[in-house]
C-alpha cells in the first residue's frame, strides 16, 4: 500500500468501499472509484457547502448526503484522474478534526481518530514554524485539538 493511500479512511458498505476519504487542517479528500470507461464527462456532482451530489448523470446519484462539517464551496472542486474520482473540499473551519466525511457514516475509531489528532496537529506545528522539521516529532499520551490548541489557529 502506498503512502497517500495508508493514510485514507475506507467507508464500506456490504462488504463494498464505497468511498475512501482523508483530511488535512484545511481540507477533506474523498476518493471514489467509478465504473470502468466512466469519463469525466459524464459525471454529476453538485458540491454545496452542507453536502454533496456525486452520480453519473442521467441517473440517481450514488452518493447524496450531508458533510461531517460545512465547507467551502467556491473553493471546492472534485477532478478524475487516473480513474479515481477525487473530490478535494475546503474546511470552512481550518483544523477543525472530522470524525467521518459524511454526517451518519462510522466514524473514526478511537484509535484512527488519535492517530489524525496527532497528523492534525504536527501539521499545524509545522505551518506555524516552518523552519522546523516535524516529521520525526511524537506526542506521549493524547494531542490536543488543533483547532483549539494554545488559543487556537
Amino acid at each position: 500500500m502506498d503512502k497517500i493511500s495508508a493514510n485514507r479512511q475506507k467507508f464500506q458498505h456490504n462488504g463494498r468501499t464505497i468511498y475512501e476519504w482523508d483530511q488535512t487542517l484545511e481540507e477533506v479528500n474523498i476518493y471514489v472509484s467509478p465504473p470502468q470507461g466512466i469519463t469525466a464527462k459524464m459525471i454529476a456532482c453538485e458540491i454545496e457547502p452542507q453536502g454533496i451530489s456525486l452520480g453519473i448523470k442521467g441517473n440517481p446519484p450514488f452518493i447524496k448526503e450531508a458533510f461531517f462539517a460545512t465547507v467551502k464551496k467556491k473553493e471546492s472542486f472534485w477532478t478524475l484522474e487516473d480513474g479515481e474520482i477525487h473530490i478535494s473540499l475546503q474546511k470552512m473551519l481550518k483544523g477543525e478534526m472530522w470524525l467521518s466525511a459524511l454526517k451518519g457514516q462510522q466514524p473514526l475509531d478511537p484509535l484512527s481518530e488519535e492517530e489524525v489528532k496527532k497528523k492534525l496537529m504536527l501539521e499545524r506545528f509545522q505551518s506555524e514554524n516552518p523552519g522546523f522539521d516535524f516529521s520525526g516529532a511524537q506526542f506521549s499520551g493524547q494531542a490536543p485539538d488543533a483547532r483549539t490548541f494554545m488559543g487556537g489557529i
